[in-house]
């Protein structure tokens, strides 16, 4: 195969050989073929609809929020190739993942003192899951091995964060059959300012109330529910989880992957409500989008309970667990976002968006237009036609992602203010056409 291959033979291979995130084999729809990127522009090797760069309105899934090809990272990648790009981490340890933990304990809330290295934000809410069962196994409760959430969640694409997805309409619906029957409440109502539902907090209550012996744990996601809908919710929510919790002998799991590190306008969205779970996942945002790694944290009374039964070890272990590579990147990255005024930035960012998304509530077919922090999102009364919304955000010269009944985005942090409104210009294209 030579050095090089061009965009059109790129395509040819592609089509025969890769399979694209939730899409058949072969693809239906062609992708577009990115060069390089810089900044918050994506170069594609040819131009589509009349553009060769893309301003990136999505930070890649929500990971890229220092934009692409940072000097800082960059350093701290090469620096640590250097060194050593891997090593194996049982039975050994190094600077960058001790440094690591040790970075997110300070920066997450006060009780979590553990930090458990995993691949993936998927595979982050497996071992939390893991984390909660044997917590309880070894208390001599095994019956509690049950979980509760609520629908329209999102919390990954591996077994046990399949069965805590919404069970009717999400995209794991096939598998119902087959993934463990968990507990589901309703939605939460919408509204991230909306008063709290009365009736609604009644019903996790006495749901949380009913279920206590079997439930090991509550898991959700704090304030925003990503991939299940773009939904946000009131943190008072939050706090009536934590008190059912306390009150029930229950742990609380809250899936930080999407909203960690600044994304909603708190460092992490449990400070809206002001508590803290026995159990976090954090990922996506982590490395700033250079290379896959996520962490489940805990507190010690977890930890030191699961450390105390009959089988004192948490038995998951992945290969590239703590890899150097990408702890280093990452302590650079959570270094680079906390030695800046990010809140000030994702204000910055918000405010732009409430402008330039004001437009779409008077499109046809736009149900609703919602922004917290530096997430946008344009609801319609149907669902998108992805091609076609795709192709007005490339000729307004964004890139963006829509689905299901949304045109959403969550540009990175360093995305300035003409770009935020050439940003909302593409996502109200999108609406249009869509």
């Amino acid at each position: 195969m030579p050095d090089r291959i061009g965009p059109a033979e790129l395509r040819t291979l592609d089509r025969a050989h890769v399979w694209h995130p939730y899409g058949p084999m072969p693809g239906r729809q062609e992708p577009l073929v990115v060069e390089s990127a810089s900044g918050v522009r994506l170069r594609l090797a040819e131009p589509a609809h009349g553009q060769l760069e893309l301003v990136d309105g999505m930070s890649s899934w929500w990971s890229a929020v220092h934009g692409y090809n940072h000097p800082v990272l960059n350093d701290a990648a090469r620096g640590q190739l250097d060194r050593m790009s891997h090593v194996m981490f049982g039975g050994l340890t190094h600077e960058p993942a001790v440094r690591l933990a040790t970075r997110l304990v300070e920066i997450t809330p006060e009780p979590l003192q553990h930090v458990f290295l995993a691949d993936s934000g998927s595979v982050s809410v497996e071992v939390a899951v893991k984390m909660c069962l044997q917590y309880w196994r070894s208390a001599g409760r095994p019956a509690k091995r049950r979980l509760l959430t609520w629908r329209g969640g999102y919390h990954g694409d591996t077994w046990q964060p399949m069965s805590v997805c919404d069970p009717e309409g999400g995209m794991h619906e096939l598998w119902s059959g087959s993934l463990p029957r968990q507990v589901f409440a309703d939605a939460p109502p919408d509204g991230f300012d909306a008063a709290p539902d009365d009736a609604y907090v009644r019903h996790l209550r006495e749901l949380v109330a009913a279920h206590a012996d079997e439930l090991a744990a509550v898991i959700v996601e704090p304030v925003v529910q990503g991939a299940g809908g773009m939904r946000f919710h009131s943190p008072t929510y939050l706090r009536v989880l934590r008190e059912a919790c306390d009150e029930h002998d229950v742990l609380l799991v809250f899936d930080e992957i999407a909203t960690g590190f600044g994304r909603t306008g708190q460092l992490f969205a449990a400070g809206h409500a002001g508590v803290s779970p026995d159990v976090m996942c954090v990922g996506k945002a982590l490395t700033g989008g250079y290379l896959t790694l996520a962490a489940t944290l805990c507190t010690s009374r977890v930890a030191e309970g699961i450390s105390s039964g009959d089988v004192p070890v948490l038995a998951h272990g992945p290969t590239f667990m703590g890899n150097p590579l990408a702890s280093a990147v990452a302590c650079a990255s959570v270094d680079l976002l906390l030695g800046q005024d990010w809140e000030l930035e994702v204000k910055r960012i918000g405010a732009g968006l409430r402008r330039g998304l004001a437009e779409a509530a008077g499109v046809p077919g736009v149900r609703d237009v919602r922004v917290l922090g530096a997430i946008g999102v344009v609801q319609l009364d149907h669902e998108v036609d992805m091609a076609a919304a795709t192709r007005s955000a490339v000729r307004e010269g964004v890139w963006l992602r829509p689905f299901r009944d949304l045109v959403y985005t969550m540009p990175p942090y360093v995305t300035g203010d003409d770009d935020v409104a050439r940003i909302c210009r593409a996502v109200c294209a999108a609406a249009k056409e869509g």
